[in-house]
């Protein structure tokens, strides 16, 4: 049951889609999970693991349970009600254009020589691009994964296709 009503963000139905996936959860393992899915192309603040969830649960979006004794640790759960608002974000088809934050080019913009900047972001997206593949790896085919499977998939193309610009870009190539 609704205690008190709470505006959902996307930042809110990310945990709520997250939490629908793992089935139930505690903080830290919510934030476990953040950090090899949602991060890689939603930047959820550390501390909004830990937050959210009350927040939903105080809302009726969530159950939650607590230890009675030991580390009385809470393990938050989707409810119906947050299932529901979970499955009409999802469905609504509007959606608000991409947002690039990218400080190099920043950098770039205010005459830096793009350059010095080639081999570090090459690096980084090579790293990248080898730890969602092997998160894909493990998601790939697993029932109730397929919108996992998906992020992945866009997220390991995205990082294919900056290594390619970087070596257009890439004087010495």
């Amino acid at each position: 049951m609704k205690s008190k009503a709470v505006r959902l963000t996307n930042t809110s139905y990310a945990l709520l889609a997250l939490v629908d996936q793992l089935g139930e959860a505690t903080p830290y393992e919510i934030k476990q999970a953040m950090d090899s899915s949602i991060e890689n192309f939603w930047p959820v603040p550390h501390t909004t693991a830990y937050e959210e969830p009350a927040r939903l649960a105080s809302a009726g979006y969530m159950s939650v349970q607590q230890e009675e004794g030991g580390r009385r640790r809470k393990t938050y759960a989707l409810t119906e009600e947050g299932r529901a608002a979970l499955a009409a974000w999802a469905e609504d088809t509007t959606w608000v254009p991409p947002q690039t934050r990218d400080e190099s080019i920043l950098k770039v913009f205010a005459g830096a020589d793009p350059v010095v900047f080639l081999e570090p972001r090459r690096s980084w997206h090579q790293a990248k691009l080898a730890e969602l593949e092997g998160y894909l790896e493990a998601v790939r085919g697993e029932e109730g994964w397929r919108g996992s499977e998906l992020a992945l998939i866009a997220g390991t193309t995205y990082h294919r296709k900056m290594l390619e610009l970087l070596d257009e870009l890439d004087p010495s190539a």
